[in-house]
C-alpha cells in the first residue's frame, strides 16, 4: 500500500474481514474492493459518529457482492457492473482506463497527460487477468484476444514488469500495484470503471442511512432516520392573529364599561342640561 492509501484509511480500523466472535464491541463494517478510497468518508464518519467505530474491511472485487448478503460487513464499495439481487446500490464515479508498461517501454516516452488509442496496442501483447475490474464489450478487448490470462491483477503487474507484455486497468489499480520500474499513460477506447456503494435491502438501518448520507454530501445538520426520531418536537406556538384578536377585544370591552362607568369605578351622572322626572 503506497503512501496514498495509507492516507485514504487514516481515522478508520482496518479488518480483516474476519467473523465477528461476539465479544468484539459494535461497528459499523464497511468492504472496500481493491483499488477503492474511503479513507474521507471514513474520515467524515469518525468526525459525526464517534460512538460507532468503522471497520474498512478488504474483499476481493468477485466476492463482493455475496458478502454483502451474507452479512460479512454492512456496506461495500464495489465495482459495477454487479449483480443486484436484494442490494440497494447507488454509483458514486466511474475511473479511467490506462494502460500499465515498462519504464523502457516505448509508451512510456510519451508525457503523462498524453493518451494512449487503443489501436496503439495493437501489437502488444496484452495481459487480461480473470479479475479483471473493466466491463469489456463480450469480455475481451475488441479484436483482441490475450496472449495470457493471469489470475489476479497482481500477477499481471508482475508480468508486465518482467517485460512480458502490458496490461490494461482503472487508474486506482495502476497505483494501488506501483513500482518503479513500471508507469502508466492514460488510455482513450477502453470502457470506465464504475464505483457504486451497496448494502443489503434487508438490512437498511439508521447507521446505513448515516453513511450513505456521508457519501452523498448530506451535511452533519441534515436531519433523517433516527435523528429525526430522536430530536423532540417543536411546541406549538400561539396564533398571533388570534392572540391580537383576543387582546383587541379585550380592549375594546375595557373601553366600552370605561365609558360607561365614572372614577372610581361608579356610574357616571347625568350629563349637563337634563333633568330628572318623578314618577307621578
Amino acid at each position: 500500500m503506497d503512501d496514498q492509501q495509507q492516507d485514504d484509511v487514516a481515522g478508520a480500523r482496518q479488518d480483516d474481514g474476519a467473523p465477528d466472535d461476539g465479544d468484539a464491541p459494535p461497528s459499523f463494517r464497511l468492504g472496500y474492493v481493491p483499488g477503492a478510497t474511503p479513507g474521507k468518508w471514513a474520515r467524515t464518519w469518525a468526525d459525526r459518529r464517534p460512538d460507532l467505530p468503522l471497520d474498512l474491511v478488504p474483499v476481493p472485487a468477485d466476492d463482493a457482492a455475496d458478502l454483502l448478503r451474507g452479512g460479512a460487513v454492512d456496506a461495500a464499495l464495489l465495482r459495477l457492473p454487479t449483480e443486484r439481487d436484494g442490494l440497494h446500490v447507488i454509483a458514486l464515479y466511474e475511473e479511467v482506463a490506462v494502460v500499465v508498461v515498462a519504464k523502457d517501454h516505448l509508451l512510456a516516452a510519451l508525457e503523462e497527460g498524453e493518451r494512449v488509442r487503443l489501436d496503439d496496442l495493437a501489437d502488444e501483447v496484452l495481459l487480461q487477468p480473470a479479475d479483471d475490474a473493466l466491463d469489456w464489450p463480450g469480455g475481451v478487448v475488441p479484436g483482441r484476444r490475450p496472449f495470457e490470462q493471469p489470475t489476479t491483477t497482481g500477477l499481471a503487474v508482475e508480468l508486465v514488469a518482467a517485460g512480458i507484455g502490458v496490461l490494461v486497468v482503472p487508474q486506482s489499480l495502476a497505483r494501488l500495484h506501483h513500482r518503479k520500474d513500471l508507469t502508466y499513460r492514460l488510455l482513450d477506447g477502453a470502457p470506465s470503471a464504475p464505483v457504486a456503494l451497496a448494502w443489503p435491502v434487508d438490512r437498511s438501518t439508521d447507521d446505513v442511512d448515516d453513511f450513505v448520507g456521508i457519501v452523498r454530501g448530506r451535511t452533519a445538520n441534515s436531519s433523517r432516520g433516527r435523528r429525526e426520531a430522536e430530536e423532540p418536537a417543536p411546541k406549538a406556538r400561539p396564533d398571533k392573529r388570534q392572540q391580537g384578536g383576543a387582546a383587541g377585544g379585550a380592549r375594546a370591552g375595557g373601553g366600552a364599561r370605561g365609558a360607561a362607568r365614572g372614577r372610581g369605578g361608579k356610574p357616571a351622572g347625568r350629563r349637563p342640561g337634563t333633568s330628572r322626572r318623578k314618577p307621578r
